[in-house]
Formats: structure tokens, sequence, C-alpha cells
């Protein structure tokens, strides 16, 4: 197992920084978005000329960020079952909250991981959801 994890199956990292890192027998993922791996689109989001946000559809973004988190703990010889803690970052709790957590407790009932969900004023990227995640891993 490498130490440190990158894979053409999620999101490319924005910067200097990898998919993930293992450190003894736990997995830590950086920030993971729902940013298509291929071509770096975001699951309907409608930017105006001027690249500012005129939609979003937070479901898709929620299916969308859960599959490149599996990705990475694949690609990192962990799974989905060894989540521990999820780390949410939303930009509007008020609207996205309910959807996503019906979204959640879809992936994550049988996990039961360990949850903080926080409001952001944006993120790097015109998204609307970003997971930072731990995982045991063997």
């Amino acid at each position: 197992m490498k130490e440190v994890v990158k894979t053409k199956n999620a999101s490319t990292p924005l910067g200097a920084y990898p998919h993930a890192r293992r450190v003894g027998n736990l997995l830590f993922l950086s920030g993971i978005g729902p940013r298509h791996p291929k071509d770096n689109s975001i699951p309907g989001l409608v930017l105006s000329k001027k690249g500012k946000i005129k939609s979003y559809d937070i479901e898709a973004e929620c299916h969308a960020v859960f599959t490149n988190v599996k990705a990475v703990l694949e690609a990192s010889g962990s799974s989905w079952d060894k989540i521990i803690d999820v780390t949410v970052f939303l930009t509007n709790m008020k609207k996205d909250f309910p959807v996503y957590n019906k979204i959640y407790a879809e992936y994550f009932t049988s996990v039961q991981a360990c949850r903080t969900t926080v409001e952001v004023k944006s993120l790097p990227t015109p998204i609307a959801i970003e997971l930072k995640v731990i995982a045991t891993i063997d």
C-alpha cells in the first residue's frame, strides 16, 4: 500500500496534494467534491456567461461526491464500509441540508460514521458540497 494515493477515477486535486494519505491503519482523504473525473464538469451546474452560479442540483452533486469518495477509497485499498468520520461542507445549509441529509442516509445508514456538517461561504470551485473523510485500512 502506498502512503500517498492519487487516482484518475476521482476528480483531479486542485493543488499540490494527493487524494488520500495513509498513516498506520488510518486513511485521510483530502477534500473531495463532485467534479467529474474525466472533464471536471459539475453535475447539474448552470453558470451565467460571467461565470456566476445560475442554478445547481444538490442531489446530483451529492451522488457525484459520494462516487468520487468511493473511488478514492477503493484506489487506496479501503472501502465505503470502513469510513469512520465525515466532515461535510455545504454552501447553503438552509436550502440543501434536507436533500443532502436524505441522500446521506441512503449511503451511510449501515456505515454509522461520525459526521459533522458545516456551512461555508464558498468552495474553491462552484460546487455546493465537499467531503473530508477518514477511514480505516487493513
